[in-house]
């Protein structure tokens, strides 16, 4: 299916709530999501009674606790943009590596460039041209746009539940759990957004690993090294030590790959100039290197294993998140997911890809530009005095926009048999 990224704000409310829904143990079994129409991934979310207003908050007897705490939204190292409120579109250049020439400065086996009545043109194709032969460079423009967008509220009452409670100061502390609960919800939405990014960009590697090279299958992986047939639940129980081992190894060799110069795990974008083929390297500083790892394999490797070596330091790579589950808290490992991707015969659109599902991911290594969530607005409106009822309303508006460049390097780590 081939779809344009609409610049009209498209509302992800429904899919916000199903991934809240799946972080927060709601659903107890993981749900398909689709968040391919909502990523960008660049074109060329009691018996003594009860009061009477919410019918849910019991007549004041006594003390009264509010049994509220504040909740700080996960996977903050997905890379934050802020293109505000006038901007819906990123623009992003990039540049095709160009290839050396042949020297001018010599007389080679290939050109003779001194010789009597030679100038500086190319002699009939004997010589190189002349140093005014222009050299332009080949830029790639992606546009990452469209945005997604819900909205949040809550109402307080200015007069109607004070009967329920002892004084001005319990009833204060009722009216903050509200609003402490509400900024609740809106952290849960908030990494909910971020989970369905950062599920897009796993689903989406998978599905262009014919090109990108970026999922490994650290099963086939582990057995084609070691001459083995080891099934999955092998290696994650009684063969641990030994895949874990290989599992460190395999992480920093990827690590120390990614800063070279290469055309190895990301999308390279075919473009082709009087029969010359460009290509476009990428490289990935260890500083700009992101990893996020499941954190129950982490902690079963720091605890049961090799606790001296298995660490942040030892892999080198400084920017880590350990992730308790991916997309549902009763089943950490597993992801089903259809992603949006580039169409690869028309980089001018996005697609929609084949649905992904992986019982077993381990983690995700990636360049900080390939994954971010662009924030374009969050904002909070209070409402005046409804005079007849005596209510407000607090209003949350949110307008975002899911970013994935394929472009940029990333690496899928996950085990099938």
């Amino acid at each position: 299916m081939i779809m344009a990224r609409s610049l009209t704000p498209r509302d992800c409310y429904a899919l916000i709530n199903l991934m809240v829904k799946e972080a927060t143990g709601q659903d107890a079994t993981i749900q398909a999501v689709d968040p391919s129409t909502f990523v960008s991934v660049g074109e060329t979310i009691l018996n003594t009674g009860h009061e009477n207003t919410l019918n849910a908050i019991s007549m004041v007897l006594g003390r009264t606790m509010m049994a509220v705490r504040p909740y700080k939204a996960k996977l903050y190292l997905i890379n934050a943009l802020n293109s505000g409120l006038y901007a819906n579109r990123i623009r992003k250049i990039s540049y095709y590596a160009r290839e050396a020439k042949a020297s001018g400065a010599f007389n080679t086996q290939l050109y003779t460039n001194h010789a009597m009545d030679y100038d500086n043109g190319n002699n009939s194709g004997n010589s190189t041209a002349s140093m005014w032969v222009q050299n332009q460079p080949v830029p790639l423009e992606l546009n990452f746009s469209g945005s997604s967008t819900w909205q949040d509220s809550t109402t307080v009452y200015e007069w109607q539940l004070q009967q329920a409670f002892r004084d001005e100061a319990s009833f204060g502390s009722f009216v903050e759990g509200i609003l402490t609960e509400k900024a609740n919800d809106i952290e849960s939405q908030k990494e909910g957004f971020n989970r369905m990014n950062m599920l897009n960009f796993m689903a989406g590697i998978y599905d262009l690993n014919a090109v990108t090279g970026g999922a490994i299958n650290l099963t086939a992986a582990y057995n084609a090294k070691f001459g083995t047939s080891k099934l999955t639940n092998d290696l994650l129980t009684t063969d641990f030590k030994d895949f874990l081992e290989f599992f460190v190894s395999t992480v920093k060799t990827i690590s120390d790959t990614l800063t070279n110069r290469s055309k190895k795990y990301h999308w390279s974008p075919a473009k082709v100039i009087d029969g010359v083929n460009y290509v476009l390297l990428r490289h990935t500083p260890k500083s700009k290197q992101r990893f996020l790892l499941n954190a129950g394999f982490w902690r079963d490797a720091e605890s049961r294993v090799m606790p001296e070596i298995f660490n942040v330091n030892y892999l080198d790579i400084k920017n880590f998140e350990a992730v308790e589950f991916w997309q549902n808290e009763f089943e950490p490992t597993k992801i089903s997911v259809t992603p949006a991707i580039p169409d690869i015969s028309d980089p001018t659109e996005q697609t929609a890809g084949t649905a992904v599902t992986l019982s077993h991911v381990l983690g995700l290594i990636y360049d900080e530009d390939a994954l971010m969530t662009d924030y374009q607005l969050d904002t909070v409106n209070t409402t005046p005095l409804e005079a007849r009822k005596g209510y407000r309303n607090t209003w949350y508006t949110f307008r975002k926009n899911a970013i994935n460049d394929f472009t940029e390097n990333g690496i899928l780590l996950y085990m099938a048999d």
